[in-house]
């Protein structure tokens, strides 16, 4: 058991029988009355976030998560399959887990969170940016780069996504993972 004076950002603690991680706290003394900590707890399971108040020195129980490196297999139309690098095990995992299903693509590599007592996933994250090949799009427009103006594009992977007007069929872009936004034209 921990006490409130352990938190950190990430740190990953037992709530109301629920895994949730630590976005962020605050250790506060007012000038009467008892110290507390104000948190923001994101679910592992649902990611929605919660603000929370704790008294200060309040035992938690905290949970142990490690991270593995795995390789993105396939999706058989309900879970998408990951191999383990080291052991090459193969697990199913549920899209509801995965932080932006959308943008994977076989071979593509990811880090799986598991919560050590029970040896279970808990989330699957893709790296904060990858790079996709545009399969569809409209014609592009040489020199539109002035304007803001922005066009629907698919990338290869299926997703759809707004690119800048000169992006053509073909074109390597850098999709950013967390909002699904385009970031950049990848030179080859």
């Amino acid at each position: 058991m921990a006490s409130t004076s352990d938190f950190r950002n990430g740190l990953i603690i037992e709530f109301n029988n629920d895994l949730y991680s630590i976005v962020e706290f605050q250790h506060v003394k007012p000038g009467k009355g008892a110290a507390f900590v104000r948190t923001k707890l994101r679910n592992l399971k649902t990611g929605k976030v919660l603000p929370n108040t704790f008294p200060a020195g309040i035992k938690i129980n905290i949970q142990r998560v490690e991270r593995r490196p795995m390789q993105y297999l396939y999706n058989d139309g309900q879970d998408y399959h990951f191999m383990n690098n080291e052991t090459f095990e193969q697990i199913p995992i549920a899209k509801e887990l995965i932080n932006a299903p959308d943008f994977l693509k076989e071979g593509d590599a990811v880090e799986v969170m598991y919560h050590t007592d029970t040896d279970s996933v808990l989330t699957c994250e893709l790296p904060t940016a990858v790079v996709l090949e545009v399969t569809y799009t409209e014609p592009g427009e040489k020199g539109n780069t002035a304007t803001n103006a922005m066009k629907d594009a698919t990338l290869e992977t299926g997703a759809v996504i707004k690119v800048p007007l000169f992006i053509n069929i073909g074109d390597k872009i850098k999709v950013d993972t967390r909002d699904g936004s385009y970031s950049e034209r990848v030179k080859e």
